[in-house]
Order: C-alpha cells, then sequence, then structure tokens
C-alpha cells in the first residue's frame, strides 16, 4: 500500500463531508481506492457536479455507492459514458438522475457494455427513440449479463406467445424493471398463477403481460393470491375474476386496504350497485374515488339519473357533462 497516496485520497474524503466509517467502508469496497490520486478524484467530482449537473448533496451517496467512480480516467471512461447516455436522453435532468438511481453506470465500458446492451434491445424491435427511455429509467440493465440474464428472459417472453411483431420489445419498453427478475423465482411462478389459480388462457397471460407486464412482476404469496382470495370471498365467481383480470390486471396488485375494500364498500353501500356490474366493468378500479366516482356519482343521483358505471366512468369530463346534460362544466367535478 502506497501511504502517501492512501492519506492524499482519506484528506480528500474528510474533505468533502465523509466519516471515518464511510471512507473505511468504502475503501474495503474498492482496494483500488489505495493508490487513488486526490486529483483525479477532484477532478471526477468537479465533472459530475458541474457539468453532469449532480447535486452536491447527492454527490456522497453517489461515491459510496461505487467509489471506484474516483479511480476512472475522466476522458476513457466517464466522459464517454456521460456523452452516450447524454445522446439518449431528451431532458437535460435525465443522465444525472439515472447515474443517481445506479452509479455503478459509470464503471462500465461504453463499447463493452452498453453498445452491445443497444444493439441487443434493438434486435427485439425497440424502437431507437425508446432506447434511452429504457435504459434512463432503469440504468441497472447496463449490469445484466446478455448471455446468462436477460436471453433467457427474453426466451421466456418468447414461450407466452410474444414472440411476433416486435412484441417482448414492447413489453421491455413499457416496464424495463422486469429485465430484473428471475424467471424461475418470479416471472414463471406469477404466469402459472394466472393460468392455473385466475384460469387465463394463453391469449388472457399475453394480454396481461402486454399490457400491465409490472403483474407478473409482483409475488404470488404476498401479493396475487391475497388480491385473488378477496375477490372470491366478495362474491366473483372464477369466470368473473378471469374476466376482471383480463380485463384490468392490475386488480390483482392493488391495495386491498386502501383501493379495493374501499370502492367495493362505495359501489355497494352508497351507490347502491350489484357487485355483478364491476365483473363486467373492472375498470371501475382505475378510477380515482373521491375525485371520480364520488363527485360523478353525486351529480347522477342529484338530477335523478339512471345510467351503468361504465356510462358513468368511462368518459372524460367534457363527454361526461354532455352526455348527461349537464350545462356547468365548471362544477365541483371538472377537475377529474
Amino acid at each position: 500500500m502506497e501511504v502517501t497516496n492512501t492519506s492524499s485520497i482519506m484528506w480528500f474524503f474528510m474533505d468533502k463531508g465523509f466519516d471515518k466509517t464511510s471512507i473505511d467502508k468504502m475503501l474495503r469496497k474498492c482496494k483500488q481506492l489505495e493508490k487513488a490520486q486526490s486529483d483525479v478524484a477532484s477532478e471526477n467530482w468537479d465533472y459530475l457536479r458541474n457539468i453532469v449537473g449532480i447535486q452536491e448533496r447527492k454527490l456522497p451517496y453517489i461515491i459510496s455507492k461505487c467509489p471506484k467512480i474516483l479511480t476512472l480516467r475522466l476522458d476513457e471512461r466517464l466522459i464517454p459514458m456521460v456523452e452516450c447516455l447524454s445522446s439518449l436522453g431528451r431532458k437535460p435532468r435525465e443522465v444525472a438522475s439515472a447515474i443517481t438511481k445506479f452509479p455503478p453506470i459509470l464503471s462500465h465500458s461504453v463499447e463493452e457494455k452498453l453498445c452491445p446492451l443497444l444493439a441487443f434491445f434493438q434486435a427485439l424491435g425497440v424502437p431507437e427513440t425508446q432506447l434511452g427511455k429504457m435504459i434512463l429509467f432503469n440504468p441497472r440493465l447496463i449490469s445484466y449479463s446478455i448471455d446468462s440474464k436477460l436471453t433467457v428472459i427474453v426466451s421466456f417472453l418468447a414461450s407466452l406467445g410474444l414472440d411476433q411483431d416486435g412484441m417482448i420489445g414492447k413489453v421491455l419498453v413499457k416496464h424495463p424493471f422486469l429485465m430484473g427478475y428471475s424467471v424461475d423465482k418470479r416471472l414463471r411462478p406469477t404466469t402459472e398463477f394466472l393460468k392455473s389459480s385466475v384460469g387465463l388462457r394463453e391469449d388472457g397471460i399475453q394480454s396481461v403481460v402486454m399490457n400491465f407486464p409490472q403483474v407478473v412482476c409482483r409475488d404470488v404469496n404476498k401479493i396475487l393470491k391475497p388480491n385473488y382470495d378477496y375477490l372470491r370471498e366478495c362474491g366473483f365467481g372464477d369466470g368473473q375474476i378471469a374476466a376482471m383480470v383480463t380485463g384490468y390486471p392490475p386488480i390483482l396488485i392493488k391495495s386491498i386496504k386502501n383501493s379495493l375494500e374501499p370502492r367495493i364498500r362505495f359501489l355497494v353501500e352508497v351507490m347502491g350497485r350489484s357487485m355483478d356490474e364491476v365483473a363486467t366493468y373492472p375498470e371501475f378500479f382505475q378510477h380515482g374515488l373521491k375525485k371520480k366516482v364520488e363527485s360523478r356519482h353525486k351529480l347522477v343521483k342529484k338530477n335523478k339519473m339512471d345510467c351503468s358505471l361504465r356510462e358513468m366512468l368511462d368518459c372524460n369530463t367534457r363527454k361526461f357533462h354532455e352526455k348527461f346534460g349537464f350545462s356547468d362544466v365548471t362544477t365541483s367535478c371538472a377537475n377529474f
């Protein structure tokens, strides 16, 4: 160990407000810090703050997560990665936000990691305009192995029948975090649950994955099954639940206490409607309870109008007023 270099980097860290415990932890995490030059560390720190635009208060967090950043040559690693990420983004703050989400992205090589990753997604049909959205929204993607991780997930999605017309690419653009889950531990169990317990057929599972891929990323025992059991307890039949999940998949991941239960209680106790009506219009659960459902119900009831849930909710404010002849569009429901 070069004592002078270690002492130098120690002074740098203390000058930036790191405590001894944090410094020791970073030295254990990154052995290269022992030989790091304080001038290189300062140059990299200033680049991230002044050029990339990362706030000073966030830099200690970023460095503690990936201290290797301070050892990298600016021209060889940091600048090429930042410039490439900037070319993918559309907003000035996107690159800084991506680095803050996943600091190790700066430790990867543009040629060895980022370029192959972009080519991989393009081959799946991801439009060039969407590549940046994916990487910057979930920068952790750059850390995944294409061969042992990403290709396995793509093969699994293809096995569900999503291997045509760029469907897999569309799924990944919609929910890039799906690529972080294990096929065997998460994705296969959820799709099997949808098939065996919920009763969805292949086209139903495809619809769920295509439209709401986050559903298949949730834990079966902690989230999907409790929601399914709750719907059964409410009196919905197997066929009704399958239809509701197909029509509005998030019904399986919505909070029972904060979302499903209050809406069903309001539907039955206040609106005096049948549960069967929800079975044919599961999108009921996506509408804001107070801002939309309650407000429109009050207007409909006050004016003694007769309409279905779909007629009442499945339109914007202007069309709602036009449909039911409400002339005053500045009423209390005008903002939902």
